[in-house]
């Protein structure tokens, strides 16, 4: 993946993870928070694997689909 596509998968986490917070269904806040848990696990590997980026967002996204698959 090229540097540019890479920092648009970054900038677009940034957003669903923000999007989440303004959202009130907690169906809703799940979906779009692991939407972008994905996005940033994804930049952290086209990233030269950063760490620090990956593990608590993979952990989060394990998080959010556990509470789904609860939910339902």
């Amino acid at each position: 993946m090229t540097p540019e596509i890479t920092n648009f998968v970054g900038y677009g986490a940034s957003l669903f993870i923000v999007l989440s917070f303004v959202l009130k269904d907690i169906t809703k806040i799940r979906i779009v928070n692991l939407i972008g848990c994905i996005l940033f696990v994804v930049y952290g590997v086209f990233s030269d694997y950063l760490w620090p980026i990956i593990i608590p967002n993979a952990i989060l996204c394990f998080i959010q689909v556990y509470h789904l698959l609860k939910k339902s």
